[in-house]
């Protein structure tokens, strides 16, 4: 299964940089990737089989369960409903302890392409075009973390 992974060093807490990254009410101020996010039946919060839909920059949907969530260390989500070409795909958020007070976040994508007999050529575009969100989710996060200070918030 193909996967795609990044990481940054954040001037901040796990634990504030674990709350951000699953707070959706603030999730646009930092998070270029995603225009829409919002927990399904009735949830509030990040818990395992809790689920959440959302609309990325570029206009696809996906839903997604939660599987893992360990406050303040390891999110991770499973696609359950998706663009028609991933078999499935799945994330994670991991918040380590750095020097300073700081934070490694390391941010992951797996993923498997349809259709089944295409993965030679879909598998490197999809790798790229994670890589680049990954990249820029990162920064984003950073930035919201350290120059807007919504760990603040």
């Amino acid at each position: 299964m193909p996967a795609v992974e990044d990481s940054i060093t954040i001037a901040a807490s796990p634990e504030a940089l674990f709350a951000l990254s699953q707070d959706y009410a603030l999730r646009r101020e930092w998070d270029p990737f995603t225009r829409e996010m919002q927990f399904l039946d009735g949830a509030k919060g990040p818990a395992p089989g809790v689920r959440v839909w959302g609309r990325a920059w570029n206009g696809l949907t996906m839903t997604v369960e939660y599987v893992t969530v360990q406050p303040p260390h390891v999110v991770a989500m499973k696609m359950v409903r998706g663009p028609w070409f991933f078999a499935s795909f799945a994330g994670s958020w991991r918040f380590e302890p750095a020097a300073g007070g700081a934070t490694r976040v390391v941010f992951r994508y797996v993923f498997t392409t349809r259709p089944r007999w295409l993965p030679w050529l879909a598998d490197p575009l999809v790798r790229w075009a994670f890589g680049r969100d990954i990249r820029a989710r990162l920064r984003g996060l950073k930035h919201g973390a350290e120059r807007k200070r919504l760990v603040a918030a």
